[in-house]
């Protein structure tokens, strides 16, 4: 399969997956909407978001479990600019640094401003109140950051690490960290059950087409 058909395949997957989670918003909104979260908020799908409010409650351990995992995913970002600041120095150019990282930094960019936009735009609160207010809350940030950080960093050390078992470690450790947030994330309480399921939907959606875009371009491998 040449590239171009490979791109299209990615993006065209990619699409669905946005449309999915368009879809899901627009539901939340409109459909079985009801005053029932901390001081009237409402929540759409109530019948199935208080369900799972109320079968899960509210553990803070896990919360604070969480939130670590998301100051990890900002240090792999870190690393990934990093090594690209290093190739850039070294090669002295912009075209010294691998076409997949450019990529990369256009992606967490996209992902950033994911996250600026659903604060600004606020489509539900959360079912608990934080630090003595009502926050956004759908999508789940934290499912999203997770999710796309460390699933980039799987398709990143697939194609850089050339040692087969370290390399199988390595995307293991990310996809439990993965994981471990979503799951984290949801049994803590401080999300509706939908913040979780769109936080997958355009992390998957913002991933098909990260995959899409460097499948266009020529990828180095780089040993590890």
């Amino acid at each position: 399969m040449t590239d171009k058909k490979t791109a299209k395949k990615y993006f065209i997957m990619g699409a669905v997956a946005l449309l999915l989670f368009a879809v899901l918003m627009l539901l939340v909104k409109t459909v079985d909407v009801k005053s029932v979260g901390p001081n009237g908020s409402e929540i759409g799908l109530s019948g199935i978001n208080t369900y799972f409010r109320d079968l899960i409650g509210v553990n803070m351990t896990l919360y604070d479990v969480t939130e670590l995992l998301g100051y990890l995913a900002i240090a792999v970002v870190a690393c990934f600019g990093l090594l690209g600041v290093y190739q850039l120095i070294k090669g002295k150019s912009i075209k010294a640094v691998d076409r997949n990282l450019i990529v990369l930094g256009g992606f967490f960019v996209a992902v950033a401003c994911a996250y600026v936009l659903f604060e600004i735009v606020v489509i539900n609160y959360r079912p608990i109140i934080t630090d003595g207010e009502l926050e956004a809350s759908f999508p789940s940030s934290h499912t999203m950051l997770s999710f796309c950080v460390f699933g980039a960093a799987i398709h990143q050390l697939f194609n850089r690490i050339s040692n087969k078992a370290l390399r199988v470690a390595s995307i293991s450790v990310c996809a439990v960290l993965i994981a471990a947030t979503v799951i984290g994330r949801l049994l803590s309480g401080v999300h509706w059950f939908t913040d979780i399921i769109a936080g997958i939907l355009i992390s998957v959606s913002l991933l098909l087409f990260y995959i899409g875009a460097c499948s266009v371009f020529e990828k180095r491998k780089l040993d590890l």
